[in-house]
């Protein structure tokens, strides 16, 4: 698997919760009354509403667990970790490709920066240093554009946003993922309305690489449970790319920090060596 791939797969960024109450039925024995719309109505009812209160939900929750599955053109992928999101995001993930199913590939995501630790027999080459260092922001180009792409594809914040952004959305119907019942909605947006999210910059690269792919459109389908909670989301980039990803363990703690510098090899430094001939 290609840097840029593995870069694409982690991800940094992706979560959501804050549970809010569920509104109970009426008791029998009460006097009759209207009854109370259940939460999974509402969220059938109202989707744009509901949408609306799992961003709220998502944009309050800081850390998540998150497993994905998916590919990246003949590639395909697995991947398990932990999200953080907010001000600062973070990510670490553990990945197995089609091309290595049996070595996981370990990174940590903090911002645009990836460390991808190298294999103990592979270290050598890089200085005897345990992790490599990426980063995508100066990188720009196709690794850039990945990156900004996949992130978007993991992070059910920006999921919900992209839902949100559509003139309309489409309730598929309740649905249970994972043993929690669920209601399932879909979008198909412009490329551009699905990278809205996007800083301007990043945008643009990963617009123009798409585009050289031939996306025109992205479908998203999201499932979101009684908490207002993303469950899931699948992310169909036209023949780019596709993942799914199941999130689980709203709130968790998690702390997730930088390699000590004395262990990072940078890969950039590498390449500058190698340009001025060094």
């Amino acid at each position: 698997m290609s840097l840029w791939k593995k870069s694409a797969i982690l991800a940094a960024a992706s979560a959501s919760l804050v549970a809010l109450a569920a509104c109970g039925g009426s008791d029998p024995a009460a006097p009759a009354g209207p009854k109370e719309e259940s939460i999974l109505t509402r969220l059938v009812s109202d989707a744009k509403g509901s949408l609306q209160k799992a961003v709220d939900s998502a944009t309050k929750a800081n850390t998540v667990t998150m497993k994905m599955d998916g590919k990246a053109g003949s590639e395909t992928f697995q991947g398990e970790g932990v999200l953080v999101f907010g001000d600062d995001p973070k990510a670490e993930i553990s990945v197995k490709s089609s091309s290595a199913p049996d070595a996981a590939t370990k990174m940590r995501i903090i911002g645009t920066v990836i460390y991808i630790e190298v294999p103990e027999a592979e270290r050598a080459e890089m200085e005897g240093k345990r992790w490599m260092k990426m980063d995508l922001a100066a990188a720009g180009g196709q690794a850039g554009s990945a990156f900004a792409d996949q992130m978007d594809d993991i992070d059910p914040v920006r999921q919900v946003k992209t839902l949100l952004a559509a003139e309309s959305v489409t309730v598929v119907g309740e649905e249970t993922v994972n043993g929690v019942q669920t209601v399932h909605y879909t979008v198909t947006n412009p490329l551009s309305t699905y990278l809205g999210q996007l800083d301007a910059e990043l945008r643009k690269s990963a617009e123009e690489e798409l585009t050289k792919q031939g996306v025109k459109e992205v479908k998203t389908d999201l499932w979101v449970d009684e908490q207002y909670q993303p469950r899931r989301v699948h992310v169909v980039t036209g023949t780019a790319s596709e993942v799914t990803v199941d999130y689980t363990d709203y709130g968790k703690p998690a702390t997730i920090d930088a390699p000590p510098a004395a262990e990072v090899f940078d890969f950039a430094k590498a390449l500058e060596g190698l340009t001025t001939g060094g």
